[in-house]
């Protein structure tokens, strides 16, 4: 039997998203795996398993997946494994041989494992908004800030398969906050769905400024967002906060690649209407006349359950 059809998971810190994927990239069937919480990755890898299998018999191909492909937090393209991901309980504490545990879960079929950014900026150059780009950086602003960087049309791994973690560069020097990490002052810290949320709070309890926010218990980002949509000027000043931190981190990624754009993804870039000016003016205030004004700022054109799954997907066609 052909085997023209592959699975794509996106492992993320809420949730996990899995597709079966066809050879024009088309995503056939696709389901949600709810993160339990769970420290203990065979109960992760069993309920991924099952999860995939029951996919593939919902789409009718069973027999006919060439290859599983997975992005995931600090997941490792050269050994197949998942280590020290701080957003994820079952991983957060060594390493995790994860794509040999999946591989075998599912019966055998073969499992490539890269980093979920990586594999978002793979789907974006394949289907999106980075398409024909030979020279870009992702950067995906979710639970942490990820971020995969593309150099002459191949995504870069480095000499151990970890290279591209820009999200744990240093955003604030001086008493900044502890990020899961371990470190301070991290960009995920404060760029990141959970750091908006955290900036909200902070801000909240220094000043006695009106907001929408004053009646919520456990504000998110997304209640950020709402807010300032309905005109929440405490809430657009977090935006313009929070941007202008990334833009300024933006103009170093910038000075190290040269890229022709910067792609913007996830939950939080949803906000771009608030997100994109504070941006663009922090990044070209800060970086040298070289790139001044010349490198794109562009956010996803895929869904962003799609772009994860489709760029994952990509890595199995090669098994």
């Amino acid at each position: 039997m052909a085997k023209d059809y592959v699975v794509g998971i996106d492992i993320g810190g809420q949730s996990s998203k899995l597709g079966v994927v066809d050879a024009r990239g088309e995503v056939l069937a696709q389901s949600v795996v709810k993160a339990n919480g769970s420290a203990d990755s065979n109960v992760i890898i069993s309920e991924l398993a099952d999860a995939v299998l029951k996919l593939v018999e919902q789409a009718g191909k069973r027999g006919e997946i060439r290859g599983i492909g997975v992005g995931a937090p600090n997941g490792n393209y050269y050994t197949g494994t998942i280590a020290f991901a701080p957003n994820l309980p079952w991983a957060a504490n060594g390493t995790v041989d994860f794509a040999k545990r999946l591989s075998e879960a599912c019966g055998g079929i073969p499992v490539s494992l890269t980093n979920d950014a990586n594999a978002a900026a793979v789907g974006e150059m394949t289907y999106g908004a980075a398409k024909g780009m030979k020279d870009f950086i992702m950067i995906t602003l979710g639970t942490g800030v990820g971020s995969g960087i593309v150099i002459d049309g191949k995504v870069l791994y480095g000499s151990d398969g970890f290279a591209g973690e820009l999200g744990h560069t240093c955003a604030v020097r001086h008493n900044g906050r502890m990020c899961g990490c371990g470190k301070q002052g991290c960009l995920e810290a404060y760029c990141s769905a959970i750091g908006v949320a955290r900036t909200a709070r902070e801000w909240l309890d220094m000043s006695e400024e009106p907001s929408l926010l004053r009646s919520l218990d456990n504000i998110t980002s997304k209640d950020v967002y709402d807010a300032a949509k309905e005109g929440d000027a405490l809430a657009k000043k977090i935006f313009d906060y929070t941007g202008t931190i990334l833009g300024e981190k933006l103009a170093d990624f910038i000075e190290f690649s040269a890229p022709e754009a910067i792609v913007l993804f996830g939950g939080l870039a949803r906000a771009k209407e608030f997100l994109r000016e504070p941006i663009e003016k922090a990044m070209n205030e800060n970086v040298l006349p070289l790139w001044k004004g010349k490198v794109k700022l562009v956010f996803s054109q895929l869904k962003e359950s799609d772009a994860a799954i489709l760029g994952a997907s990509a890595l199995a066609w090669e098994l």
